[in-house]
């Protein structure tokens, strides 16, 4: 499964937001805490347009993110009113543009919109192509046991179980192995 690159950007950098929650850390940390994190965060995942890097702008991102997460708790028909809502909410008008080293792609708010406002609703963008394309079973929280995290599944068979935060798929096979020994042995 392939979505074009500015919905695959989007969709990462959704899930690094969700992903940075406190309730989606292993260790129960918020990820999204200080300046330093923010600057983090872009330096990943670059927007332009209009970047404060002042406290209502983290504190107004931080806000998003639960919004975001919701995405992930329900089905394809239960994430279209709330694309909806945030495509609405952010006042979307949908434009191609061209800028520095990027070909052709969607802005869907003004450049001076709010930072959060306009990760929203780039967010909200991506989720409407995977919708569309009937790719909503790509969206997943991880199926470790201690784990909470989201991701979107990128594999060509769409067989992916684990997230990428941490050691999920590792720890979870190494649990099973040990299991299989364990049954073997009594």
């Amino acid at each position: 499964m392939m979505f074009i690159r500015d919905t695959e950007q989007s969709l990462r950098a959704a899930t690094a937001l969700v992903n940075s929650l406190p309730e989606t850390d292993p260790d129960g940390q918020d990820r999204l805490a200080t300046q330093e994190d923010l600057a983090a965060f872009l330096q990943e995942f670059p927007y332009s347009g209009s970047i404060r890097r002042d406290d209502v702008e983290l504190s107004e991102l931080r806000a998003a993110r639960s919004r975001l997460r919701m995405l992930w708790a329900g089905d394809r028909e239960g994430a279209v009113p709330i694309v909806n809502a945030m495509l609405r909410e952010g006042k979307a008008l949908p434009q191609l543009v061209i800028h520095d080293e990027y070909d052709w792609h969607i802005h869907a708010t003004d450049d001076s919109a709010p930072l959060a406002t306009r990760i929203t609703v780039e967010v909200a963008m991506a989720f409407v192509d995977v919708i569309r394309s009937d790719q909503f079973d790509r969206v997943r929280e991880c199926d470790a046991d201690d784990c909470s995290a989201v991701y979107i599944d990128y594999s060509k068979n769409g067989s992916k179980r684990y997230c990428d935060t941490g050691n999920c798929g590792n720890r979870m096979n190494v649990n099973a192995y040990r299991r299989r020994k364990a049954e073997e042995s009594a």
